[in-house]
């Protein structure tokens, strides 16, 4: 029965409801109860009867829930139905047959054009559909190896899996054997751009399908046997549970004996490893009172010997201090730029402050044109005094 007089009535009746069925929604997975829909609306039961009336959502007894219809195609459009559905593949490729067959037996353009875009849009949703299931596939696989607890329901489950992997590449299958027959009749005799287009994609899709089915059956093989072995050990486990409980695990197995024999890590002792304190931390207050609350702890039947220091002589007592008179250059480039003289002449005649030798000059000599480089002249004329050959420098 129709619900709807049109597209605008469906869409209006959406647009007025879109806040609960959001809700509704996202909660699918559990019970929406009414009293919520009633608060979540402001106390406002129009909006619930007109859902109800349209059959969009139904109500059992205190409980709402959406409309399988439009729960199947909300989840279908945005893609997270969990539900894998190869039936679905299977009728396109009749369909696609029928048309296939229809189009041959047409004479008339308008019902080939007809039987033409039924075929492309079978195709498209083929490959579409088969891609879709090949995700939902994988992500309800991991889903079912990272959350079920039970291990029994986890094995079925993983089988149940299994076999719609093998449906799943039957219908990929009959779906290329269908693109190759039908290529020496249909595909050739419907000349048509947009449907070579489509085929060559829905090949290419097909293929790379058939190469994930390859990936996600080892993945299955290897969570059972995962599954297996864990079933197994917990089995185990419990048995030597049950005998612990009943004191009769020492007598009616070899327990002891392998846990003797067994060089696991776990059964090492625990290594304990000394924290230096650092010196910062043992300058602080607290760490004296610490480290002589942690000395009470350790009595020791040894006393060492303290020896005293013998007392200082008066000898010792006298400080004795060496003053060392240092060469301000600052001071001595600064008298330099008054005077106007050659630097060398400059610093043999210069009073310094304490007495200096010649040799002591000459490296007063030298520093000075070495820090203060840029802000004397020299020139490239050379004399000589002893055995030390200069430079003339002036100030700039």
């Amino acid at each position: 029965m129709n619900y709807f007089n049109s597209i605008r009535d469906l869409f209006n009746t959406l647009t007025r409801g879109n806040k609960l069925i959001t809700e509704m929604f996202d909660k699918r997975k559990t019970m929406y109860p009414y009293e919520h829909a009633i608060e979540l609306l402001d106390d406002s039961e129009d909006i619930i009867n007109l859902l109800l009336k349209k059959k969009i959502i139904i109500q059992n007894g205190a409980l709402l829930e959406l409309e399988e219809q439009f729960l199947t195609f909300f989840e279908n459009i945005l893609e997270v139905n969990e539900e894998i559905n190869t039936s679905y593949i299977n009728e396109n490729i009749q369909q696609v047959k029928e048309n296939i067959e229809y189009y041959s037996q047409s004479n008339t353009e308008k019902e080939r054009f007809k039987y033409l875009k039924n075929v492309k849009s079978i195709l498209q949703k083929i490959g579409r559909s088969t891609i879709r299931n090949i995700v939902d596939l994988n992500r309800n696989i991991d889903n079912t190896f990272k959350t079920e607890l039970n291990y029994k329901i986890k094995i079925t489950k993983l089988e149940n899996h299994k076999q719609k992997l093998d449906s799943i590449q039957d219908l990929i299958l009959q779906t290329e054997s269908l693109l190759n027959e039908g290529e020496l009749t249909f595909f050739k005799i419907a000349i048509d751009e947009k449907l070579k287009e489509i085929r060559n994609q829905l090949i290419l899709d097909l293929t790379e399908s058939r190469h994930n089915l390859i990936e996600i059956r080892k993945q299955i093989i290897e969570y059972i046997n995962q599954v297996k072995y864990k079933s197994k050990f917990v089995e185990k486990l419990k048995q030597l549970k049950y005998l612990r409980d009943q004191f009769e695990i020492k007598h009616r197995t070899n327990i002891y004996d392998v846990l003797s024999n067994s060089k696991a890590l776990i059964f090492e002792a625990r290594p304990s490893y000394r924290l230096k304190i650092s010196i910062e931390n043992l300058q602080q207050d607290w760490s004296y009172a610490l480290v002589k609350k942690v000395r009470s702890n350790y009595n020791s039947i040894v006393n060492p010997v303290k020896y005293l220091a013998e007392n200082l002589t008066e000898q010792e007592r006298i400080l004795d201090t060496e003053k060392e008179i240092s060469i301000d250059l600052y001071k001595v480039r600064n008298d330099f730029k008054l005077t106007g003289k050659d630097l060398f002449q400059f610093i043999m005649s210069y009073q310094f402050i304490r007495e200096v030798s010649f040799d002591e000059r000459v490296t007063y000599y030298c520093q000075i044109i070495s820090l203060f480089e840029d802000e004397l002249e020299l020139r490239d004329i050379f004399l000589k005094q002893e055995r030390i050959e200069y430079a003339i420098v002036y100030p700039k």
